[in-house]
C-alpha cells in the first residue's frame, strides 16, 4: 500500500473517494513522513503491545503502527472515513476499525477483550477541542495505559507540562502530572498537515505512573483542583469557598492552609501538586474529627 505520508498519495486516496473534510471533526492529516517516525520512536512501540488509535483519519499513522505492533484497534468516528480505512489499511492483519465516538468506548472492556486486560499504548492526533475530555476519560476510568503519545495544539501541549506560577498552569497541568511524566517530544509546524491548521501542533507523550505522583483521596484532591482554576483570580480561600460541590467554610480552608504554611491571601496558581494534596489531606481530616 502507498505511504500516506506522502502528500501526494493522501491527496490520491482523497480524490478516489472524493472525501471533503468535516469541521466538525477538526480534521488535519498529518503528511510528513519524518513526523510519523518521530511518533512511532517516542511511543517505543514494539510487537508485543497493543495500540489503540484515536481518529486515524485515513489511516496514515495506522499503517506506520501497524508495522510496528502486535496489534492496533483505531477508533474513528467519521461515517465517509470507514470505507477509506478499509482500503488503505487492507494489507494489514493485525488492525481493527471500530467505527464510534472515542467518548462512548468502554475502554476498559476493550482492553480486556482485545488484549486480556493488559496494558496498551495510545496514539492519537487530537483536535483541540476534544483533547482534555479525551485524556481525562482514559486518566479517571483508570484504563489500563503505559503511555499515551498525541499529536495536540501547541497550547495544550504547554499546558500539561506547565508549572506553578505560569499562565500555562492549570487543573489540566495537574492531573496529567497526577497521573504521568509528560514529555514534549517534537513540535510541529502547521504545513505538516494537510488541510493546514491555523496553529502549530506538539507531540507530547505520557508515561503513565503504576500509582499516582501523591497520596491523596482522587475526588476531593480534584474537586480543590478544579474549585482554584475555575476562579483563578480569587484567594483560594474563597475560591474554595464559593465552588458548590465543596463545603468548607472560609476559616476552615484558612486553617487547612496554616497546616500546610501558605498564607490565606494564596491563590492556586501558586500551589504544586504536592501542596495540593496536603491541602487535601488537612481537609479530609477536619471531616473524620
Amino acid at each position: 500500500m502507498a505511504n500516506l505520508g506522502i502528500p501526494s498519495n493522501t491527496i490520491e486516496i482523497l480524490k478516489k473517494y472524493n472525501f471533503s473534510f468535516q469541521k466538525k471533526f477538526g480534521q488535519n492529516f498529518l503528511i510528513d513522513t519524518s513526523v510519523l517516525e518521530r511518533i512511532v520512536k517516542y511511543s517505543e512501540i514494539t510487537k508485543d503491545d497493543m495500540v489503540v488509535e484515536i481518529g486515524p483519519g485515513i489511516g496514515t499513522m495506522t499503517q506506520y503502527l501497524c508495522e510496528h505492533a502486535r496489534k492496533v484497534v483505531a477508533v474513528e468516528i467519521d461515517d465517509a472515513l470507514i470505507p477509506i480505512l478499509k482500503d488503505t489499511l487492507k494489507d494489514y492483519d493485525n488492525v481493527k476499525v471500530i467505527h464510534e465516538d472515542i467518548l462512548k468506548v468502554d475502554l476498559n472492556k476493550l482492553v480486556e477483550e482485545e488484549n486480556d486486560g493488559k496494558k496498551i499504548k495510545v496514539v492519537a492526533n487530537l483536535p483541540y477541542y476534544i483533547t482534555t475530555p479525551i485524556i481525562m476519560g482514559l486518566f479517571e476510568k483508570h484504563v489500563p495505559v503505559e503511555s499515551i503519545t498525541i499529536m495536540v495544539q501547541k497550547e495544550v501541549a504547554k499546558r500539561m507540562e506547565a508549572g506553578p506560577g505560569t499562565k500555562d498552569y492549570g487543573a489540566l497541568s495537574l492531573a496529567v502530572n497526577y497521573y504521568s511524566e509528560p514529555e514534549i517530544v517534537a513540535n510541529v509546524p502547521p504545513n505538516c498537515f494537510m488541510p493546514r491548521p491555523n496553529v502549530s501542533s506538539a507531540v507530547i507523550r505520557l508515561k503513565l505512573f503504576d500509582k499516582p505522583k501523591v497520596d491523596a483521596n482522587e475526588k476531593l484532591l480534584f474537586k480543590l483542583i478544579r474549585a482554584a482554576f475555575n476562579q483563578r483570580r480569587k484567594t483560594l480561600v474563597n475560591a474554595i469557598n464559593n465552588f458548590s460541590e465543596l463545603n468548607y467554610t472560609k476559616d476552615e480552608v484558612v486553617k487547612a492552609l496554616e497546616t500546610i504554611h501558605k498564607s490565606e491571601n494564596i491563590r492556586g496558581e501558586a500551589l504544586t501538586l504536592s501542596e495540593f494534596a496536603e491541602l487535601s489531606n488537612v481537609l479530609e481530616n477536619l471531616r473524620k474529627h
